[in-house]
């Protein structure tokens, strides 16, 4: 049974069976209108997809009694399951409000009253946190406070565990793609998800993208081919880019600084150690580090 939404985006779906997908179309046209209760509706249905899905893997991942083998079972069971999906999505802090800021961005909107969590509850399911879901799947958002807002649950998983603050990531990842707005490409124009200009040296064995880069030569800007290392997801590259500070004898200075917690220090051990050409590259960096850190305490 397909829902429909009225252009004026007041009617409840709370009582209403899952939407099939065709109705998700005309969902997503009446979030493009910049209501926010439209989104919110749209966002909901979108949950309740994924929930049935869900529901449907556990189904099937169980053994069967017997009982209720047959057509009318299967029947009453999918009906069964399309309710609780319903049931299940449009509370507060899951998915469907992440859901609902991406489907805003998407259609131009700026509804910053709904809040993405750092990590979502759903019932029965324990999930990463929301910029990790196949919401923000790239290219990043364009500018600073976008680019740092949609990774930085990603920077502070990594964070955790490579001991780097997330501020030092944001602000380097931040730095070297232009705050999102110029990220390394593969030759069919897909994001490589590499944000730390890391190179394709003779030891990477993964895969490539190769791009004309500016390197400083010296100390004159010259324009060079070079192979950078992509990724499958921009947690692959945070967690490249801490391996290669936390395990090269290159960056040790640095490694050892980033526990310190100053900006300007670390930044000047980085570019001590060669990271970057560019002679001017400690200064820059340290101002997007605490650039970045600016932004993720404005939206703490």
């Amino acid at each position: 049974m397909a829902l429909t939404l009225p252009s004026s985006a007041t009617s409840s779906t709370t009582n209403a069976l899952a939407a099939d997908a065709r109705s998700l179309n005309a969902l997503k046209y009446e979030a493009g209108q910049n209501s926010a209760q439209a989104a919110k509706e749209a966002a909901k249905q979108f949950e309740s997809l994924f929930m049935r899905e869900l529901i449907k893997s556990m189904r099937e991942a169980t053994m069967k009694s017997g009982l209720m083998d047959g057509a009318q079972g299967d029947l009453g069971t999918d009906l069964l399951d399309q309710q609780l999906s319903v049931s299940m999505s449009g509370a507060p802090g899951g998915l469907s409000e992440a859901i609902a800021r991406q489907l805003s961005r998407q259609m131009g909107g700026a509804d910053t009253s709904l809040s993405v969590p750092s990590t979502l509850s759903l019932p029965g399911v324990t999930s990463r946190s929301a910029t990790s879901t196949p919401v923000v799947t790239g290219p990043v958002p364009k500018g600073r406070d976008g680019f740092v807002q949609s990774l930085s649950a990603t920077a502070e998983r990594v964070a955790q565990d490579s001991g780097i603050p997330a501020s030092f990531m944001l602000g380097q990842a931040g730095h070297e793609t232009g705050w999102g707005k110029s990220e390394i490409k593969n030759a069919d124009g897909s994001t490589s998800f590499n944000l730390f200009g890391i190179k394709a040296g003779k030891g990477w064995t993964g895969k490539v993208a190769e791009i004309t880069t500016t390197e400083y030569i010296n100390g004159k800007a010259q324009k060079v081919t070079a192979k950078f290392r992509a990724y499958d997801s921009y947690e692959d590259s945070f967690r490249d880019y801490a391996r290669l500070i936390n395990d090269s004898p290159r960056y040790e200075k640095a490694q050892a600084t980033a526990r310190t917690g100053s900006a300007v220090a670390y930044a000047a051990e980085l570019q001590k150690a060669g990271y970057a050409t560019d002679p001017e590259y400690a200064k820059k960096l340290s101002g997007a580090i605490n650039s970045a850190l600016r932004v993720q305490r404005a939206q703490a």
